[in-house]
């Protein structure tokens, strides 16, 4: 996980932004917002593109070099005005150094006809951190995905096809890195059969290495003082290298009407993700509402469980955490949700070295090693020891959540309608309850955690049950003076409603979701580890557990950890097609994977999934849609479903 740095800036007697690392202006002092309308809208014909979109189409901008965000709001700008109301906007950018939010806030300021585009996205401006990190706005009609890292990095992560390239890095004087071979032949790679490609500088070298990776470019009038600049189209078709059971598989139907079973947090977050796209969706629930299972209790914790080596689990918890912190500010703080941080104690030695390393790996953005003294002044309480600090964490109340994602006029929450079967009837898929057939739809999603495997007997996915149990604890007024979310083998929140959530009990072996009274006595227990203070303050040492309120559920999870997001395969027909993988791994077979047509999976999601659900909405949309992926494409084949089927067939197994 690389180290995020901010750019820094300077500022001109004009209040305008210089790079002080690269000592280049961010925009023309001319007249930036006239460059960026010559320069990359009129080179790409982008009003033009927007005005010829189809009903429900998309245009899918690529950039290099976000920087203070002009070009995307000036594009947004021209979208909103050109294309149709069912069209979406993809703007899929590259920043290595991005601006404080202060600094971005600033730097729009001097375009305040672009206000209306530019106090959406200064809202979402949070929780920016190395990696991928996507931007909903617009009602999910315009998604900026932001790459966070070195170019070359970022890019050969990316699954895409673009149809526009705004190349705009520093000058290539200033900034040779980027103005690189491999980032045009990275530029080739993503671009869609019509896309082209625009920049403000006319250098030889740029204008011949962008020739060579397939762009007819061209020298044209530049803007300003500039005599030239270059453009061109794309004149080549590059197919993307991906094994064939990782691909995108070809859409079932050009209806777009979807059945998502399980109105949990991972459902809830499909459905929205779809019905953003238009898509007509059917949520199917067998309890009376929305987050009746592991999604119902009261406060959940975005808590970060990451690894100093940049994991594919750690590059999703991030990238997830950043998109549920986004989705946050639509709810009402304080009743549904509180960015109050999170205080991860340092319990043990061990614990205290895994911490150490994560402060020297992660930007202090995120995370904040506190000592013990710095970490009671954060909590308020007294405390056996220090630990990280993350300060944009807080607690979240799941069924709010849940409930705002579902407000959609697309979507028809049908409760009391539990799936008991699954089957393909022609091109639709059917689903059965004890009365008959509940919905059908070409396209279902199984969000139904540890349920699928009821539903899907033959696929043999490897998801397991966990029982938690949390409970429930008056706040005293002496313990309302905590202040953040304190973790260590448990976790401790502030109150709502005048009541504190404390847990969470791991048990793998019971069926019993009646709370038990050991389990209420194990969460104390917890506590006491997290703070005898706070403890005592609650009066827990005299409370009798057979007393206490609580609830227990189910998560679900996989023998890896991540969750299973995205289309499955047959499984029978995916050994028969790849048996040659059991005797060379290193074989990757021409033969179209075999999928089940129309048939996603989001589950497994653990003890995360207030960060990985929402997310994982987005990807099984971008799926569906053929978009830019919300995630680096190690981290979408790390979570698809037919890994598991790809790795019995390489063990032998």
């Amino acid at each position: 996980m690389p180290d995020l740095h901010n750019a820094q800036l300077d500022w001109d007697e004009h209040g305008q932004p210089l790079s002080r690392s690269y000592g280049d202006v961010y925009f023309s002092r001319a007249n930036g917002l006239e460059e960026t309308r010559h320069v990359f809208l009129a080179h790409n014909r982008i009003s033009e593109r927007c005005q010829a979109l189809p009903a429900g189409g998309s245009l899918v901008i690529g950039e290099t070099g976000f920087g203070t965000g002009l070009n995307f709001l000036c594009a947004w700008q021209a979208f909103a005005e050109h294309a149709p109301a069912d069209a979406r906007l993809h703007f899929v950018s590259v920043e290595k150094f991005p601006l404080s939010a202060a600094d971005l806030q600033r730097a729009l300021a001097l375009w305040p006809e672009l206000a209306p585009f530019a106090t959406p996205l200064l809202a979402q401006y949070r929780a920016i951190h190395p990696g991928f990190q996507r931007l909903l706005l617009d009602g999910g009609r315009v998604v900026l995905t932001l790459m966070i890292g070195d170019v070359l990095d970022c890019l050969p992560q990316l699954d895409a096809q673009v149809d526009a390239w705004f190349l705009d890095g520093f000058a290539p004087a200033k900034n040779p890195e980027m103005w690189t071979p491999e980032l045009f032949a990275e530029l080739a790679r993503l671009s869609a059969p019509d896309a082209t490609l625009a920049t403000f500088t006319s250098a030889g070298f740029v204008r011949r290495g962008l020739i060579e990776a397939g762009f007819a470019m061209v020298r044209v009038k530049g803007f300003g003082h500039k005599r030239e600049m270059l453009a061109g189209p794309f004149q080549h078709t590059h197919r993307q290298a991906v094994a064939p059971w990782f691909a995108r598989p070809e859409p079932p139907s050009a209806e777009r009407h979807a059945v998502v079973i399980g109105a949990g947090l991972a459902g809830c977050a499909t459905a929205a993700s779809l019905a953003a796209r238009g898509w007509r969706v059917t949520l199917l629930e067998r309890q009376d509402d929305v987050a009746r299972e592991a999604s119902g209790n009261p406060q959940g914790v975005l808590y970060l469980k990451l690894s100093a080596h940049g994991t594919s689990l750690s590059r999703l918890i991030v990238a997830g955490f950043g998109h549920t912190r986004r989705l946050l500010e639509r709810l009402q703080r304080g009743q549904d949700w509180d960015a109050c941080g999170v205080l991860q104690l340092a319990f043990d030695a061990k614990e205290g070295e895994r911490q150490g390393k994560l402060a020297a790996a992660f930007p202090a953005d995120l995370l904040q090693p506190l000592s013990q003294a710095e970490a009671e002044q954060r909590a308020a309480v007294a405390l056996p020891a220090g630990g990280l600090f993350y300060p944009d964490a807080g607690w979240v109340h799941p069924p709010a959540l849940c409930r705002h994602l579902v407000q959609h006029p697309l979507i028809s929450l049908q409760t009391y309608r539990e799936a008991l079967g699954l089957q393909r009837q022609a091109d639709r898929w059917q689903v059965s309850g004890a009365s008959g057939v509940l919905a059908e739809a070409p396209v279902v999603v199984l969000a139904c955690a540890a349920e699928i495997g009821r539903l899907l007997p033959a696929a043999n996915l490897p998801l397991k049950r966990i029982r938690g149990q949390i409970s429930r604890l008056p706040a005293s007024e002496a313990s309302r003076a905590l202040r953040t979310v304190v973790c260590a083998e448990g976790y401790v929140a502030p109150p709502r409603e005048g009541e504190h959530t404390l847990g969470a009990s791991f048990d793998f072996h019971s069926d019993d979701l009646t709370p038990s009274v050991a389990e209420h006595a194990s969460n104390l227990a917890l506590l006491e580890a997290i703070s005898t203070d706070l403890s005592q303050r609650l009066g827990a040492p005299a409370l009798d557990p057979a007393t206490l309120q609580g609830r227990a559920a189910f998560r679900c999870t996989s023998p890896d950890y991540l969750p299973l997001v995205g289309p499955l395969a047959e499984q029978s027909a995916f050994a028969e097609a790849y048996a040659v993988l059991a005797r060379d791994a290193r074989q990757v077979p021409d033969a179209p994977c075999p999928w089940l047509p129309g048939l996603y999976i989001n589950s497994g999601h653990g003890s995360r999934g207030l960060i990985t659900a929402p997310l994982s909405g987005e990807l099984i949309a971008a799926w569906l849609n053929g978009e830019p992926l919300p995630v680096p494409r190690e981290v979408a084949e790390a979570s698809h479903p037919n890994r598991f089927m790809l790795r019995k067939l390489i063990r032998g197994t």
